[in-house]
């Protein structure tokens, strides 16, 4: 009972001194950093003293939650948010409206293509949800890849996933029932002023999205329809206000944008194409 006592004060302390650069989980994360030190006191200040530093706490931990998943997250790979949960769920309703899959979804073969994997996060929880799925994860870092495999393998999703080396499509000859990608679309000029968690510990390579931030939609847009299976569809994250932009690169592509989908702020975050305009 003694030892409750003292391991609540203790959380109640640390979530005090969190407070000061956590806005509504500073319990939460008081929690998650006492359990990564194994209620080593020694440990846990150290954690502690690294989160106040700005180093957000699923670096620390090395895990972090994604859809139904448990991920393991390193200084190589973007952290997956929750907005980028938006993707995969529109990517799920989307492959089942448009078509590509007739009768139960769960059964479906689907062949997805995650371009820029990172961790794997979003080819994973795609193949979570369609279990008779099969994909391949592109990333042009090498340390990515290795987290990717290593999460598959966390997840018991390695038989279904294989991740591959390469520039975006480069050598990808296949067409896919669905393609995703959360590429990086940050304005060069606005990565000095992110959040030090975001601007100090995920790769710049990640965020940097060139002048305007769209360079990767530029690069990769073209390359769909020769991705896409005629009743295929693809889903790319996007950034704050790029709506209008992004459409009128998916026009030039020939490409039908079948919905922008609000993530839980209500941000336009997942843009929704298809090879309609070719196909009808």
């Amino acid at each position: 009972m003694k030892k409750e006592v003292l391991k609540e004060d203790l959380l109640r302390s640390t979530t005090d001194r969190l407070k000061t650069c956590v806005s509504g989980s500073a319990r939460l994360e008081a929690t998650m950093l006492l359990d990564a030190a194994g209620d080593n006191l020694d440990v846990f200040e150290r954690l502690v003293l690294r989160r106040l530093a700005g180093e957000p706490v699923d670096r620390i931990i090395g895990q972090r939650g994604f859809w139904t998943q448990e991920l393991i997250v390193t200084a190589d790979t973007l952290s997956p948010r929750a907005d980028t949960e938006t993707i995969v769920e529109a990517a799920r309703d989307h492959a089942i409206k448009n078509g590509a899959v007739e009768g139960d979804a769960t059964k479906a073969a689907f062949r997805i293509l995650d371009l820029g994997t990172g961790t794997g996060a979003i080819l994973l929880a795609l193949l979570h949800e369609f279990p008779h799925a099969t994909g391949v994860g592109v990333d042009v870092s090498h340390a990515a890849l290795a987290v990717a495999t290593r999460n598959a393998a966390l997840n018991k999703l390695e038989a279904h996933a294989v991740f591959q080396h390469g520039d975006w499509a480069t050598g990808i000859t296949e067409a896919f029932d669905i393609v995703v990608s959360n590429p990086p679309y940050i304005r060069s000029g606005d990565i000095a002023g992110l959040e030090r968690e975001v601007r100090d510990h995920d790769p710049v390579l990640a965020l940097d999205g060139g002048t305007d931030g769209l360079d990767a939609y530029r690069i990769l847009l073209p390359l769909l329809p020769r991705l896409m299976k005629p009743k295929g569809i693809a889903v790319f994250e996007i950034g704050f206000g790029q709506g209008p932009d992004i459409a009128a690169l998916a026009a030039h592509a020939h490409l039908h944008i079948e919905e922008t989908r609000e993530d839980l702020g209500g941000v336009p975050r997942a843009v929704v194409m298809s090879l309609k305009a070719l196909v009808s």
